[in-house]
């Protein structure tokens, strides 16, 4: 790597945790996408890029009938998916100290790209690990356990109240990758985790697929 003896470096994971001789086993596994850095909150030169390989959720398969169960009961699906989009923002948001600002945008503009819709929040943000995680379908975040890292740790389920935004609108719901691609053909995931100066972004597309 082109070191210097007396040079001090560091290894870490995207997610910034230096990778240490008690941790070796834990963070270090197959596939893992290491940095080596100066010092811990280096800032990158370029970005970096790295392909996910996952195997989706079973309940993908069992229950990839929902948009035509909600247009047999001659309700328009597009809501139940908006609502996904809005709930991952709300889970996000839900424990600001300040203003929760959540916006839903209508993009049309063909000189940045093909039409789109974006849901843009101030919320904590998700590390690399987590946008993995939410890459992965169906896997609930009331039911995510053991090797996944959630997108919405520390989350405790709101006490229903009547007519109130409280993250909880898709519990019933369809799913946010589901949700994105019914609206269209593929789903740009941009994230900075609060307590980090790395920007993090995903990209799902059907023609990848």
């Amino acid at each position: 790597f082109g070191i210097a003896t007396d040079e001090n470096f560091v290894i870490t994971t995207t997610n910034r945790k230096e990778i240490t001789e008690d941790n070796f086993s834990e963070l270090v596994q197959d596939g893992v996408t290491l940095y080596l850095l100066q010092s811990v909150d280096q800032m990158l030169l370029s970005a970096t890029k790295e392909r996910i390989d996952f195997l989706p959720h079973y309940d993908t398969l069992v229950k990839s009938g929902m948009y035509e169960y909600y247009a047999s009961e001659g309700q328009n699906p597009l809501p139940f998916a908006l609502a996904e989009l809005i709930d991952n923002s709300l889970s996000a948001t839900s424990q600001n100290t300040g203003i929760r600002s959540i916006q839903i945008k209508l993009l049309f503009d063909d000189s940045h790209g093909k039409p789109a819709v974006a849901v843009i929040d101030n919320g904590r943000g998700m590390t690399s690990k987590q946008l993995n995680n939410w890459a992965v379908y169906r896997l609930s975040k009331f039911t995510r356990q053991g090797d996944f890292e959630s997108d919405h740790s520390g989350y405790v389920r709101p006490l229903p109240v009547p007519r109130s935004l409280n993250s909880d609108i898709s519990y019933f719901g369809v799913g946010g990758k589901q949700a994105v691609f019914f609206v269209g053909q593929s789903a740009r995931m941009i994230s900075k985790p609060a307590d980090s100066q790395d920007v993090h972004e995903l990209v799902l597309s059907k023609e990848d697929f």
